[in-house]
């Protein structure tokens, strides 16, 4: 598809913008780039531009204040009710700021998250064995099967820049994207001057707020200020009078501007770090090839934390070590990671065989146990105990149409599997060893989320069985050799079981912390 010319305008020309600032470099808001793309081919246009407008001039028309809701948005886009409130959800959750409405969302906000789902995700170098599939979560990617096909030793290894994008480099590809098609996500947002042609395309503040969906200045963003404050059209404009519109061609030249040194910024911190000594904090550092676990850990300065490549082991954090509102758990495999923080986002990426316990998270279901801080990190990021829909999932597509890989045709028609709920009668508590609660007391003392009667019932039954175990146990007539004998023969027992449910791992791994 052949790009349209930059917008244009008939407006007298401003004198042009000052440069950015050395030290303060545009950035790409990770969020709509890594949760806010949706595997619904519905929301992906052959010409998304004309499309959009067009559908932006529809609902407008439609919408009280700019604001539509999921029925709106179901009828308009032609998809159902269920998946339009998976749009209006998603679209609020990756705000840079609260939305005003639950059950709404601004058009101008809609258009952009749609106009994104073109977006393809950088993806490793693919492997000839990658249309393998085994036991690696989530398991739907090409690449996810190449990886469940290597030992975590052989993972490891291959763990390394040749296979898996860096941070850097996933910047560096949604830029690229951003650059590419600046001009007509402008154009979604401008409109014509008022008795004047088509052509003159103006941007008001509002409109350009809304470029802070996908771009941010700084490490932090502007969650101290809003995008207009940092950019030059606005950054004076006196808050009880209207800003002046701002010609659109300016807007987009003024980014593509800044897009541009950002990219020459990240080339540059790149090549530093392969011709130099790589610090600890690096978070692009390469783990070592070596036979003992490598483990990459590491703190981006935009506010994420990573952890990847944990092998046979366990692993901890506290609130304390998470610096950012968002966590990447990454290849890690036969390992039980626990994460006792509060988040707002959440990715778990090709990880097989392995527990993963993140204490309190915005989107995220919860396991049926519970910690310390528990009550108190759900209230930092607004999870409600009383809002219970885990149980109801929403089935995608299984092919995600924002990889980079091709897939057979036809089989983006597919459906993935529904989850289940799982039989009341195998349903058990999860239990945080103590070694974890080496932090501060909180108020928590039971699971905050009221289980559905049959599940309480179950548990209550197991745990009254457990009871009167104990008790026969306790008051059986035997001698005390035989007592011994008893007790030898549940120790062996629990022992083989530890051995064939691989928890014997975090027994060793507690001896050696």
């Amino acid at each position: 598809m052949t790009e349209p010319p930059p917008p244009q305008s008939t407006e007298p020309p401003l004198p042009p913008p000052p440069s950015t600032p050395s030290t303060t470099v545009i950035h790409p808001r990770r969020e709509p780039f890594e949760h806010g793309l949706l595997p619904i081919p519905k929301l992906i246009f052959s010409d998304p531009t004309q499309t959009l407008i067009s559908f932006k001039h529809k609902l407008i028309e439609l919408s009280s204040n700019n604001r539509v809701d999921s029925v709106a948005v179901s009828e308009s886009l032609q998809i159902s009710v269920e998946q339009a409130k998976l749009v209006v959800d998603t679209i609020a959750s990756i705000l840079p700021y609260e939305s005003e409405s639950d059950d709404t969302v601004d058009v101008h906000d809609l258009v952009l998250f749609l106009y994104i789902q073109s977006y393809k995700r950088l993806l490793p170098r693919t492997h000839k064995d990658s249309a393998a599939v085994a036991d690696v979560w989530p398991s739907t990617s090409a690449f996810d099967g190449y990886l469940s096909a290597l030992s975590p030793l052989q993972l490891v290894r291959s763990n390394s820049k040749r296979f898996t994008p860096s941070q850097a480099d996933e910047e560096s590809h949604q830029l690229s994207y951003l650059q590419k098609h600046m001009a007509n996500i402008v154009s979604l947002l401008a409109e014509p001057v008022e008795g004047e042609s088509e052509e003159s395309l103006v941007l008001t503040m509002d409109r350009f707020e809304h470029l802070g969906l996908l771009i941010q200045y700084g490490d932090k963003g502007s969650e101290g200020s809003s995008l207009s404050q940092s950019s030059p059209f606005f950054a004076n404009s006196d808050p009880d009078m209207p800003a002046v519109p701002v010609p659109a061609s300016q807007v987009h030249d003024w980014l593509l501007e800044n897009i541009a040194s950002a990219l020459e910024y990240i080339a540059e911190r790149t090549s530093s770090k392969e011709n130099g000594p790589v610090s600890a904090s690096d978070q692009d550092v390469a783990m070592t090839d070596a036979s003992t676990v490598s483990v990459k850990v590491s703190t981006s300065a935009r506010g994420a934390s990573f952890i990847e490549g944990i092998s046979k082991s366990s692993y901890a954090k506290h609130a304390s070590d998470i610096k950012g509102s968002s966590v990447k758990v990454l290849n890690c495999h036969e390992s039980a990671i626990y994460i006792l923080a509060p988040l707002r986002y959440a990715t778990i990426y090709g990880c097989s065989d392995a527990t993963i316990f993140i204490g309190a998270v915005g989107k995220v279901a919860p396991f049926n146990t519970f910690y310390s801080q528990l009550e108190e990190h759900m209230n930092e990021v607004g999870v409600l105990p009383t809002v219970n829909r885990w149980d109801e999932p929403i089935a995608l597509g299984i092919v995600d149409p924002h990889d980079s890989l091709s897939h057979p045709a036809g089989v983006s028609d597919v459906q993935t599997e529904s989850a289940t709920r799982v039989d009341p009668d195998q349903f058990t508590n999860f239990v945080i060893p103590n070694w974890l609660g080496g932090e501060s007391t909180g108020s928590t003392k039971d699971n905050p989320f009221t289980l559905p009667e049959a599940y309480m019932a179950s548990q209550q039954r197991n745990e009254k069985n457990l009871g009167e175990i104990r008790q026969l146990l306790r008051e059986a007539p035997l001698e005390e050799s035989r007592k011994r004998e008893l007790s030898s023969a549940l120790h062996v027992y629990f022992k083989d079981w530890l051995y064939a449910s691989g928890n014997i791992r975090q027994l060793y791994y507690l001896q050696g912390d």
